[in-house]
């Protein structure tokens, strides 16, 4: 049975990279992005697969459904979820439509085009969805030094690893993986395309967050950090959350009554 990936954001960086990776790992690909050429150029230089092009713009309800169609007629092996914008800035000073597009792309986009393959997947029994997230989305709690400010993306992308994670149980035993990929800062076009020179940060590439995120899918992590040597960090937060979940009660908490 042959394999067959739908990857969004194709045209450069993570999402290119994967790409990449799985030609050589003999899928069939079907590419998204904004760039029609870059997409072209890929389809013309991996003639050893089939590669379907798909110029769409996922800050749009035509592109969404334009891909979520794709996602629901095609026997998709994998989905992911790579499309990005970043939009650094604070809150105040984040245009209204900047605002829409990051949405759109970073949380609306995985949610219907996700939405729109699992059912096969299911059917299938077998497939993965990897949503591309990033480290942001631990830092809420960083104090204001912490820059650059990005109140929106940071949300973003912590909505990516939620959902991740309940989505993962509530395929649980379907033969559908579900992960979320954490890198830190990677060495793409990304951060330049939002005027920020990181050329002196150490970054990790892109082809080693491709290798984390397929690794992790076959270790059967939900959560995957490509630049965390130490897992039980991690486990260590999760394990926070649902303590400080399961500690709820219907009773109002001391320190809110009047004194």
């Amino acid at each position: 049975m042959s394999n067959l990936a739908l990857v969004t954001g194709a045209t450069s960086g993570i999402g290119r990279a994967f790409a990449e990776r799985l030609a050589g790992d003999g899928y069939d690909l079907v590419l998204v992005g904004r760039r029609r050429e870059r997409l072209e150029e890929f389809a013309a230089a991996h003639t050893g697969v089939e590669v379907r092009s798909v110029a769409a713009d996922l800050s749009t309800g035509e592109g969404i459904d334009t891909v979520a169609r794709i996602c629901a007629a095609e026997p998709l092996t994998l989905l992911v979820n790579n499309a990005g914008v970043a939009h650094y800035m604070p809150l105040a000073d984040l245009p209204a439509d900047l605002a829409r597009e990051l949405v759109d792309v970073k949380v609306l986009a995985p949610i219907l085009l996700t939405r729109a393959a699992v059912a096969g997947m299911q059917e299938r029994g077998r497939g993965a969805i990897i949503n591309v997230a990033g480290m942001i989305a631990f830092s809420g709690p960083a104090p204001h030094s912490q820059l650059p400010r990005r109140a929106v993306y940071a949300g973003a992308l912590a909505h990516l690893v939620a959902m991740s994670q309940t989505l993962s149980a509530e395929l649980e035993g379907t033969g559908v993986q579900v992960e979320v990929v954490c890198p830190g800062v990677v060495a793409t076009e990304f951060h330049e395309r939002q005027g920020l020179d990181l050329s002196a940060v150490p970054r990790m590439s892109a082809e080693d967050v491709v290798t984390a995120a397929l690794r992790g899918l076959q270790l059967g992590e939900v959560v995957c950090a490509p630049g965390v040597e130490d897992a039980s960090l991690l486990d260590a937060v999760f394990r926070a959350e649902l303590a400080a979940f399961g500690a709820q009660s219907p009773e109002l908490a001391t320190r809110y009554r009047a004194g």
